[in-house]
């Protein structure tokens, strides 16, 4: 994925000087460009301060190599009565960090106030450092860590953008600490910051209406070394993690204003959602997931099943389910390093690793544990994470856990992972890939990522979860579909699909698995499977293996479905069961699935944030059990009902 700086400076001009207005800037996604670009100009144009003359947007793209991660400093605030005992709170507390000349330095306070920058002063000797004094310094390069749903907007969060300043400022070197008051004329309250103090918020340094503000950065070491703590301030790209947005209420913390309910946040999410086509619910259905269900008091013909192979009832894995709660009862009893393994565990996981052709195998309770786990534990030993810019969000959430150093690279472009490879220079590092990519139906290239994998020495994973039962010949998976003999060095897979039961598994040699085993904590801190969630797994994989033509039957079934849309001018394809139909707008989508439950037939609407903003669709899923008459009514309804909602 790729990821772009955004600055934003305006300024205006009185008495014939630029006057600075307002600054901003974000570390951003692609797809967050445009409606912060937006909502930053917005921000210029209607501020406090007056009228713009001059805005300057600068976008740059900055490589995730480039990004350094620091915490959020903790945050205290003291509720002061007047400005006059804010300024002697800030002396106090420049005292319990070592400064004693705290007096002089903020009489120096009122030469930043012009300035476009802060000033960078030696605590020690009182020198002025920045190379431009009526400039001063700028800390650039910066923004809270988040994800894509984090909103746009025109409006200036002052408390979470300070964070992320002064958060990236303590973290320079040579900087004990920095003081600052806001220059918005609105916004009366100031900070101190060090890495002793935290954020310490003085809730009034100023009065209402007043212009005035500056930073001034504390400085102590030798003068040679300043162009490094300026070169960090200017240049180094910094996410702040767990940013606040709201002070935290302490005993000495001044009086917030509060919602009129402790609920009143989610009510106003929810009611958001909903505005925005983006709430989601959930349909009941009454009968197994065959290809034709029961919902709703009506027959539908189920197109959103991940039961790919029709197996959910299949009479051999309904009896052997039966058999192991008879057997063994309904539970486990504990984790699996504890009372937890049955024989079953042993006998699903050494099956599972013979299917794949691998030496073990490792059950997880599901396919999302499985992929925290992994990742999450194989980032603790300091592995650099190459993952494709499509991965299932069980893989960002691994890498988000693990504290992972994440390399995206551009959907399956071998070209990009090469170029970021190099660029990485990674000592220790994973290629991640899904292997069947869940929302486009698309396969991962696997024999180039391998050979990128094995070119610099790193490891290779696929995420099987849509590809075990559907993809190569006999439904072994990518590496079948491929025609390959080596295989990635993990090979992740869920049984909750095409295997009809629940649970997810990683398979690999004697080493990975025994790691996995010690140091996958979602693994070592689950209760294990339960002993009829085993035995259906395990006999599904039999009938897989004694019942190939299913494999075949799935095939031919998607690429009727297929054929008919494109005769009913719906473009699609697919190199497995998913077949994606791009609908595009959130609300349109929503319109679309719920006019096919009412026509009778079960497939639901993808939108954000699984899928890109704008790029909501229907995931159709064909299951081997779909007949002919089943995919060709559906397609005709689905044609229908698009064409109905346009």
């Amino acid at each position: 994925m790729a990821i772009f700086s955004i600055k934003m400076r305006a300024s205006k001009n009185a008495n014939g000087k630029s006057m600075h207005i307002s600054g901003a800037e974000k570390i951003l996604s692609e797809g967050e460009l445009c409606p912060n670009a937006d909502a930053l100009i917005e921000r210029a144009l209607h501020h406090a301060k007056g009228d713009a003359d001059f805005i300057n947007v600068k976008i740059e793209r900055t490589r995730p190599s480039e990004i350094e991660y620091v915490d959020a400093l903790p945050v205290s605030t003291i509720d002061v009565a007047d400005a006059d005992e804010g300024q002697r709170t800030i002396l106090r507390l420049l005292e319990k960090i070592g400064i004693t000349n705290g007096a002089e330095i903020m009489k120096r306070f009122k030469d930043t106030y012009a300035m476009r920058g802060a000033m960078l002063l030696d605590v020690d000797t009182m020198t002025r450092l920045e190379p431009d004094k009526e400039r001063g310094i700028r800390a650039t390069y910066m923004d809270a860590e988040h994800d894509a749903s984090r909103p746009a907007s025109d409006e200036k969060n002052h408390f979470a953008e300070a964070i992320v300043l002064a958060s990236k400022v303590v973290s320079a070197p040579n900087i004990i600490g920095e003081i600052c008051m806001s220059d918005d004329p609105d916004y009366v309250t100031g900070y101190v910051a060090s890495p002793e103090l935290g954020y310490t918020r003085i809730t009034k340094l100023k009065q209402m209406g007043d212009e005035s503000g500056g930073r001034i950065f504390l400085y102590r070491g030798k003068k040679e070394d300043a162009p490094q703590t300026i070169a960090y301030l200017e240049k180094q790209r910094v996410l702040v993690r767990n940013v606040p947005s709201t002070p935290n209420a302490q005993k000495n913390s001044a009086p917030c204003k509060k919602p009129a309910s402790p609920l009143q946040p989610i009510i106003d999410d929810l009611a958001n959602r909903k505005k925005n086509a983006l709430y989601r619910s959930m349909r009941v259905i009454d009968s197994a997931q065959r290809a034709r269900v029961s919902s709703g008091g009506k027959e539908l013909i189920m197109l959103a099943s991940n039961s790919y192979l029709g197996l959910v009832d299949h009479p051999r894995i309904v009896r052997a389910a039966q058999d192991a709660i008879a057997q063994y009862g309904t539970g486990s009893g504990g984790s699996r390093l504890t009372t937890g393994t049955l024989p079953l565990h042993m006998e699903l996981e050494n099956e599972l690793a013979s299917f794949k052709g691998t030496k073990r195998a490792v059950l997880f309770n599901t396919g999302y544990m499985a992929n925290v786990g992994i990742i999450s534990s194989l980032a603790k030993l300091g592995a650099v994470i190459f993952s494709d810019e499509l991965n299932h969000a069980s893989i960002i959430d691994g890498c988000r856990l693990g504290h992972a150093k994440v390399v995206i690279y551009k959907h399956s472009d071998m070209a990009d992972l090469e170029a970021k490879i190099k660029e990485a220079n990674a000592p220790f590092g994973v290629i991640v890939s899904d292997a069947v990519f869940s929302m486009d139906g698309d396969v991962a290239p696997l024999p180039d990522i391998m050979h990128l994998a094995k070119k610099y020495g790193l490891l290779s994973m696929v995420d099987e979860a849509h590809a075990t039962g559907v993809i190569g010949k006999t439904g072994r998976g990518i590496v079948e579909y491929f025609g390959l003999t080596e295989k990635p060095d993990i090979l992740m897979g869920t049984m909750s699909k095409s295997l009809a039961s629940e649970g997810g598994f990683a398979c690999g040699d004697d080493t990975i698995i025994e790691y996995f085993i010690n140091a996958a904590r979602s693994f070592i801190f689950s209760t294990s499977l339960a002993p009829a969630t085993l035995a259906s797994a395990l006999e599904a994989l039999r009938v897989i293996e004694d019942e190939p033509e299913r494999v075949q039957r799935l095939k031919d079934n998607t690429a009727l479905f297929i054929k008919k849309l494109v005769e009913l001018g719906i473009e699609t394809k697919s190199d497995s069961a998913i077949v994606p139909i791009i609908i595009g707008d959130e609300a349109k989508a929503m319109n679309v699935a719920q006019k096919l439950y009412d026509d009778g037939v079960f497939l639901t609407a993808i939108r954000y944030p699984t899928v890109a903003r704008g790029s909501a669709r229907l995931r159709a899923a064909i299951m081997a059990t779909h007949d002919d008459r089943d995919l060709i009514e559906a397609a005709e309804k689905i044609a229908s009902a698009i064409k109905a909602c346009e």
